[in-house]
């Protein structure tokens, strides 16, 4: 009997790009189970709700059927033992990515050695892509296409008009 190896992939997902969704894809034909865990985390000042980003993952992740999205706050490594998981998924788009998350591997390993941080790096398309850069770039009039999913583009589109427009009437 072969036990069952399930990953969680935390971030703040604010908004899910296409270099996420090549992290969760691949994660997914490596691990039984994929959970992709949003975090509440308010010091990033997120863009959107984390009810708007659970609702984007869902819709873009919909056809994969061993991924499966959640919310956690806290420590992740408490998270993780709540939800069954072995393994942390992390991605790593360049070194800085790594000094970073080196650390918090140690750290997490130090807290819950059963737990193992699994880094991989993304498809050479998105291995400059972060949330942050997308918004940066849409919000100064930028074009995004290709960077993230079309529905996710749109959404994108329609609360930095929306922020605009509220700009505006101050």
């Amino acid at each position: 009997m072969t036990q069952e190896i399930s990953a969680i992939y935390p971030g703040s997902f604010d908004p899910v790009t296409n270099g996420h969704l090549d992290i969760v894809e691949r994660g997914r034909s490596i691990f039984d189970r994929v959970v992709v865990a949003v975090s509440v985390n308010q010091d990033k000042n997120p863009l959107f709700t984390i009810e708007e980003r659970i609702e984007m993952l869902r819709d873009v992740t919909r056809q994969w059927d061993n991924v499966e999205i959640d919310q956690f706050d806290g420590l992740l490594v408490d998270y993780a033992t709540s939800r069954g998981a072995s393994v942390i998924l992390r991605g790593i788009r360049a070194v800085t990515d790594f000094d970073y998350e080196f650390q918090m591997a140690l750290m997490n390993r130090r807290l819950a050695g059963s737990i193992e941080t699994v880094f991989l790096v993304p498809a050479e398309a998105y291995e400059y892509l972060s949330s942050s850069l997308v918004k940066e770039v849409a919000s100064l009039g930028g074009t995004v296409s290709g960077l993230l999913p079309l529905l996710v583009e749109e959404l994108l589109s329609a609360k930095l008009e929306a922020l605009t427009d509220a700009d505006k009437e101050l």
